[in-house]
């Protein structure tokens, strides 16, 4: 029996959690959980990365002595160390407005079909390439969230594979960072570092700096929080989509190469590296933020707004969640409304109308991308596994089935922390040789509840039709 600590850092809140693997067991346990969320000072929004150090040092001295550590977290974001190895500042959030613009120019220098060819990633403007691109680097090391935090543990430094293939910075195809993205954007080549594949050792934990037990290995996981999610989805076969529910929804298939097509260029679907050299063929689709949004402004119990959302009329009112009014912090509720009016609709009339609104339209947004995703990458499925925090939502889920025609499996919630457990535990010896592996491990440990579509097929035709056109 293995004991084991994955670090599992969303973009609203982190946790250290405790595991004990064997070869019937997957047992996970919640040790310390802490809030995560952007600061704003001067105008900029940046993430609190000491306050996250702290509470995850916390979380590992709560948790005991254990066999290994690894450490994911969302993608993109990034912190410059100087020539002596201190952080330079505190990373900058990617809802912070300082890339607005940015985008169009450095397409300007590398046309989009020549970057996408390169690096398979979908257009976002707050991609790394943009965030580097729109400020003077005067770092001398890069590091993405997790592998800073795992610097500040062992000393060792260098980037995870999977969260590299987040950043446009990085070849789909040859597996390393692209010299030609670099050289075309005018970036510094220098400031990019070694590449590490999950289960490697990044190195042992420094006792004298964290206080935790020296030696202890520190085991590179799919460092991107969906990376490691989709090791636990708990499939059988490869008939399957997924989506990880969550701040973000990404939709997707797994595939053994990346599409580089034109067509998925244009439907913006990005090609993410997954553990084992898999490819996360999938699109972001903005998630459950707007409704966490909205509890904020109104303070509202969700439990009871369910209840009355699920009878509320169906299809009253759409929105296009992916709308980029959406996607800064601010008052959702307003934004919602604003998109009402643009579209000629009255805005709900009530919060539980406005919760029904919220998770049809993305209940819509995900059969558009699923279909999508099957069309473009010629793979048919037979079930939609939804996991993550979304997959406690029933009213989404529902939905999710209706809308899409397949059945939906919800669970485990915590994906993303089972996968970066079952990553470690391979890297400590456990007899999991592939994912198949590890997934019928997930499903022998953890039950999952079953949605069958219901509905008129044609409803979801029409309301399709009315949020996105013929786009």
């Amino acid at each position: 029996m293995k004991r084991i600590a994955a670090v599992d850092l969303g973009a609203s809140s982190g946790r250290v959690m405790r595991a004990d693997v064997g070869p019937h067991t997957l047992e996970l346990a919640e040790i310390h959980r802490f809030w995560n969320g952007p600061v704003r000072t001067h105008g900029r929004l940046h993430w609190d990365i000491l306050h996250l150090y702290r509470s995850m040092l916390e979380g590992l001295h709560q948790a005991g002595p254990v066999d290994s550590i690894g450490i994911d977290s969302w993608a993109v974001d990034y912190g410059l160390l100087d020539k002596s190895g201190r952080l330079l500042s505190n990373p900058v959030h990617y809802r912070d407005s300082r890339t607005d613009g940015v985008m169009a120019r450095v397409l300007e220098r590398i046309p989009a079909d020549e970057l996408y060819a390169i690096t398979g990633l979908q257009q976002l403007p707050f991609n790394t390439l943009y965030q580097l691109a729109g400020e003077e680097v005067a770092g001398e090391t890069f590091l993405m969230i997790p592998d800073l935090l795992a610097y500040w543990l062992t000393g060792e430094i260098g980037v995870e594979r999977t969260n590299a293939s987040t950043t446009q910075l990085y070849d789909v195809l040859a597996r390393d960072w692209s010299g030609e993205v670099v050289a075309r954007a005018r970036l510094p080549r220098r400031v990019l570092p070694r590449l590490f594949e999950p289960g490697d050792v990044l190195g042992h934990v420094l006792a004298v700096e964290t206080g935790l037990s020296a030696g202890t290995p520190v085991v590179a996981v799919g460092s991107h929080d969906t990376a490691s999610a989709v090791v636990a989805v708990p499939a059988e076969g490869d008939r399957f989509a997924y989506i990880s529910s969550g701040t973000w929804s990404l939709v997707g298939l797994e595939l053994e190469a990346p599409v580089l097509t034109e067509e998925a260029r244009v439907a913006n679907f990005t090609n993410e590296g997954g553990v084992d050299g898999r490819i996360r063929f999938l699109r972001n689709v903005m998630g459950l933020w707007i409704l966490q949004e909205c509890l904020r402004v109104w303070g509202d119990d969700l439990e009871t707004l369910l209840q009355d959302a699920a009878g509320a009329p169906p299809f009253a009112v759409l929105i296009d969640p992916d709308a980029p009014e959406f996607l800064a912090p601010g008052n959702m509720p307003r934004s919602i409304d604003e998109q009402c009016r643009a579209t000629g609709q009255e805005p709900p009339r009530s919060r539980a109308a406005a919760v029904r609104c919220i998770l049809e339209s993305l209940a819509l947004a995900y059969r558009r991308t699923l279909n999508a995703a099957q069309a473009i990458a010629d793979r048919e499925v037979d079930v939609l596994h939804v996991i993550g925090g979304g997959s406690q939502n029933e009213l989404l889920c529902q939905l999710t089935a209706d809308a899409c025609g397949v059945p939906v499996l919800a669970g485990p919630v915590e994906a993303s922390a089972l996968g970066n457990v079952l990553v470690q535990a391979r890297a400590l010896g456990e007899p999991l040789p592939d994912l198949a592996a590890m997934r019928a491990l997930v499903r022998a440990t953890h039950s999952l509840r079953r949605y069958e579509p219901q509905g008129k097929p044609a409803d979801w035709d029409a309301a399709e039709s009315r949020v996105f056109g013929t786009r």
